[in-house]
């Protein structure tokens, strides 16, 4: 079946609005249906549920300047010249969750899962900017598949025998963690209780600031995840079973023996306290088979739903009718589409099964 009613646009300019009355008549301002005035994600309850809001420019640069957004969606934001981010339901129920949290007991986690396209990366999105404007030490790993299948650069470690370390990785995820949060580490002062000794001559002393600490080595800040005193809470999104990773020999590499997955692993713990664990399982994320279940019992198998074990596991679904005619709501006022003839809303829900990522392609540019 081809859509031939709907006529996709690369541009937007800004809507004008008129008035009916007169000509001389003052314009009123109506805030659109599909958006809540509500711009702050703490505040964001079920009353915004289906309704979008609009991520700072300069928080979504501090946030999502290495990752967090898809790729997709990146373009599509390039492209609105915004960031908006839909409220829906799986990620207000976290949001209570944490409201009601007491952060003096061990940690939390909750697993995202759901169809390919459903919307788990965004939900992730939204929680991410939940934390940030609450103060939390962000420890966020875009989309571990990268290392997994993309390594950019691997050596063996110096640490761990038949252990493989990824400096370049490392490397590039501490700049995403300094960025997303660096300016809250200077504001809270937090230092490190310990001396780290790197070689003979370069030290990192006990008292030296937090981020001295990022500057060497990311194994050892994980895993001194509870010298701050509580000031500390966390966010984080991994899991990943398998590894396309070779070794000298050919062998396929086991996740467990690449170093800069261990301080991750360990952080989903639940021995600690003063935080929270999102995690998100993902069909895509698999290197080679293809799973026929999205479950995260089939997706993380028995030894990964053995180490998050309990969780809260939080269905991420399609958009239900409500969201569905908010997005593409959203998608008419940036004269993304523009409908010739009625009926097209049906049909569109109709080719996209109602599934945010189809339906974002469909109404694509050509």
């Amino acid at each position: 079946m081809m859509i031939r009613r709907i006529i996709r646009g690369m541009s937007y300019s800004p809507r004008v609005r008129y008035s009916t009355a007169t000509a001389n008549a003052p314009v009123t301002e109506k805030f659109d249906e599909f958006r809540t005035i509500e711009q702050n994600p703490a505040n964001h309850s079920r009353a915004a549920l289906s309704r979008f809001y609009t991520v700072p420019v300069e928080v979504r640069k501090q946030i999502f300047a290495h990752g967090g957004l898809p790729k997709n969606f990146e373009k599509q934001v390039k492209t609105f010249n915004e960031c908006c981010l839909m409220v829906r339901q799986p990620a207000v129920e976290i949001i209570e969750h944490l409201q009601r949290t007491d952060f003096e007991r061990p940690v939390n986690r909750f697993v995202l899962y759901g169809e390919d396209g459903a919307g788990k990366s965004l939900t992730l999105a939204h929680l991410l900017h939940y934390g940030h404007q609450q103060q939390y030490v962000l420890v966020h790993v875009p989309w571990v598949p990268n290392w997994m299948k993309r390594a950019r650069e691997t050596a063996n470690s110096s640490t761990v025998d038949g252990a493989l370390d990824l400096p370049l990785d490392g490397a590039a995820w501490l700049v995403h963690f300094k960025s997303q949060n660096g300016p809250l580490l200077n504001r809270l002062g937090l230092t490190v209780s310990r001396d780290y000794v790197w070689t003979k001559r370069e030290t990192t002393p006990a008292g030296a600031p937090l981020l001295a600490l990022v500057e060497h080595a990311q194994a050892a800040l994980l895993l001194g995840q509870g010298e701050n005193d509580g000031a500390d809470r966390r966010l984080q999104c991994l899991f990943h079973p398998h590894t396309r990773i070779l070794t000298e020999n050919k062998v396929r590499i086991t996740p467990d023996r690449i170093t800069l997955t261990r301080p991750f692993l360990d952080i989903t713990r639940n021995d600690w306290t003063n935080g929270v664990c999102v995690l998100a399982v993902d069909r895509l994320a698999l290197t080679e088979e293809r799973m026929a279940s999205c479950l995260p019992k089939y997706l993380l198998y028995r030894e990964g739903f053995e180490h998050l074990d309990p969780f809260v596991p939080i269905r991420v679904d399609g958009y239900n009718d409500s969201e569905y005619h908010s997005c593409i709501q959203y998608y008419l006022d940036r004269k993304w589409i523009q409908a010739a003839e009625p009926g097209f809303e049906v049909e569109l829900k109709m080719l996209s099964c109602q599934n945010p990522y189809q339906l974002m392609q469909l109404c694509s540019s050509l």
